[in-house]
């Protein structure tokens, strides 16, 4: 063997060119630039590239509901950014001044600070108004996303085992974003924020015993006070933004470390991958995603105009502000309030004790604790321990569609309740008739909803088995020799009747004694609970009606035969 001579007699025997070995191990090979060195350097000190490597292979679903999970990321760094712009102008202060800026209607009028100081954004600063806008709609889309993301969870059952916590996670984040938009929309001390505030404060002080000092203590006084704006503002851009990060990026988290979920036979169209890997396919759609996000809410905020507060004036508590709305996502607060009967209080132990305000409370914060519980308390219900990584179609799950749909009745029945007074100047009814009819419609409506949505799933999953063992309708008439008409019915291809027939079938839970040989009340609950949520199921087709419906190769519209394929239901003989 031979070997390069150093010819600069250092001894060195390596081929010019070539990488030097080092004490821990050889070298990589060098290369020129600054990009390149500062790469070598930050790759030498972290091993990032193993992180990115393993990260960019990750794969994103392409269906387009996963989508709603991303709007609301978008939406949230567009409040980011437009709310770090407005905070160089807002003034967080109750002190009271006289307006002069360049909105003529208000020179002179005698507002706080913080009322000022956003009618100079919206007047004086350059831009101002496009931003303030901006941020308004973005906080709207950001809330209204997660719903719809957690509405597209829960239907599809994605918060089963392992995603148990994750769903409770997506629920403290929409608690959390209609926590910051509230304080955010109170901000500007109007007309309109102040009759929020007056509610709150109400509510605080329906509390039996501590509400008034609860009260006081927010406020800095009696209501106005004169710190809660200051108090609100540190809330709204540094505590309630932390958490929400922490949140979100633990949610994140959870979605890398549990893989995602996908929809069943999802690929068909896409050779059989159910979406991309994020570099770098999806790291492009995702950025060509996120400008689109933002361009919409920007031509939104460009020609809808959102709490015009320069309409509104500064908060006054003595005129009757008929006729003011609160943002959307708060409206099943204020419905659930003007619901109550009157004279729902009473003098007790010296403290009046105002259920026209428990009520409401305790029924929301109940509504709030079902939908953060629901994933254990389905689980509890079913006995179902095993992972779930596919998502059900909603139908294959009517008893869970058909709660649903019952929960969104109500907080739909809620939140129209909010705008009881419009309606009845609208449409020229009376104030009564309307609040008796939105009533009516929270009691019974979810009832109606959950019956007419379990009878509408089952009859689809009834379909679907038709479909599976006797084909589709083609609309082609045929006239048999003898006479007769039929329709003629075309099988299914065997990737739609795996989709048919891909979802699984539960039993109730057997009540059967315990360890110690009994059977507990609480056992025959569940048991009973189990049978009602079970019940009415429609299991997929077997093997052997598919075999006594179209024989054991079904005859396809292209006249080929194809062979059954093994599946839920379906076992290869």
């Amino acid at each position: 063997m031979t070997s390069t001579i150093d010819r600069t007699g250092s001894g060195d025997s390596t081929p010019a060119g070539a990488a030097a070995a080092t004490d821990n191990g050889p070298a990589k090979p060098k290369s020129g630039g600054f990009t390149a060195a500062a790469s070598n350097y930050l790759e030498d000190r972290t091993s990032i590239s193993g992180v990115v490597k393993e990260f960019g292979r990750k794969i994103f679903p392409d269906h387009w509901s996963f989508m709603l999970g991303e709007v609301a990321l978008y939406s949230f760094v567009v409040i980011i950014l437009s709310g770090t712009f407005l905070t160089f102008f807002f003034q967080a202060s109750m002190v009271e001044t006289h307006y002069d800026g360049a909105f003529v209607p208000m020179k002179g009028v005698e507002m706080s600070a913080a009322m000022e100081s956003a009618l100079h954004i919206s007047f004086d600063v350059r831009g101002g108004l496009l931003v303030r806008q901006i941020h308004h709609w973005a906080a709207l889309l950001f809330i209204a996303a997660i719903g719809l993301h957690m509405l597209r969870v829960f239907f599809t059952g994605a918060f089963r085992k392992p995603r148990e916590l994750n769903w409770v996670i997506g629920f403290l984040l929409f608690v959390l974003a209609m926590a910051e938009g509230f304080t955010g929309y109170s901000l500007p001390d109007d007309l309109l924020s102040g009759n929020g505030l007056r509610i709150i404060d109400g509510l605080i002080k329906g509390i039996p015993v501590i509400g008034t000092w609860t009260s006081f203590l927010l406020f800095g006084g009696e209501f106005p006070g004169t710190a809660i704006v200051g108090r609100l503002y540190t809330l709204h851009i540094l505590l309630l933004p932390a958490i929400l990060v922490a949140f979100l990026a633990l949610h994140l988290v959870f979605v890398i470390v549990h893989k995602h979920t996908q929809y069943a036979g999802a690929g068909r169209t896409n050779n059989n991958v159910v979406g991309y890997p994020i570099l770098p396919v999806y790291a492009a759609k995702a950025g060509g995603f996120f400008f689109l996000v933002f361009g919409v809410i920007a031509l939104m905020a460009s020609f809808f105009t959102i709490n015009p507060i320069w309409n509104y004036g500064p908060y006054d508590p003595s005129p009757v502000s008929a006729g003011t709305q609160p943002d959307w996502y708060i409206g099943f607060a204020d419905g659930a309030l003007r619901l109550i009967p009157p004279g729902w209080e009473f003098v007790w132990l010296d403290h009046t004790w105002s259920i026209n305000i428990i009520v409401p409370v305790i029924a929301l914060v109940g509504l709030l604790a079902a939908v953060a519980a629901y994933p254990f308390i389905e689980g509890w219900v079913t006995g179902d321990k095993r992972e779930h990584h596919i998502l059900d179609r909603p139908r294959n799950a009517p008893t869970r569609t058909a709660i649903g749909a019952a929960g969104v009745t109500f907080y739909a029945g809620l939140w129209a309740a909010a705008s009881s007074d419009l309606m009845a100047t609208h449409f020229q009814l009376s104030i009564e008739g309307v609040i008796h009819t939105i009533q009516a419609w929270v009691v019974l409506g979810p009832f109606l909803a959950f019956f007419v949505t379990k009878r509408v799933c089952i009859a689809l999953m009834k379909k679907d088995r038709e479909i599976v063992l006797h084909g589709f309708e083609s609309g082609r008439i045929v006239r048999l020799p003898g006479g007769e008409y039929i329709e003629v019915h075309e099988q299914v291809d065997d990737y739609e009747r795996w989709r048919l027939v891909d979802y699984e079938v539960y039993e109730p839970i057997m009540l059967r004694p315990n360890a110690k040989g009994q059977i507990t009340p609480g056992m025959r609950f569940r048991s009973r609970v189990s049978r009602w949520f079970f019940e009415d199921r429609i299991a997929p087709a077997q093997q052997q009606e598919l075999e006594s419906g179209h024989g054991h190769h079904g005859t396809h519209g292209d006249g080929t035969d194809h062979s059954l394929e093994e599946g839920p239901g379906l076992t290869k003989p």
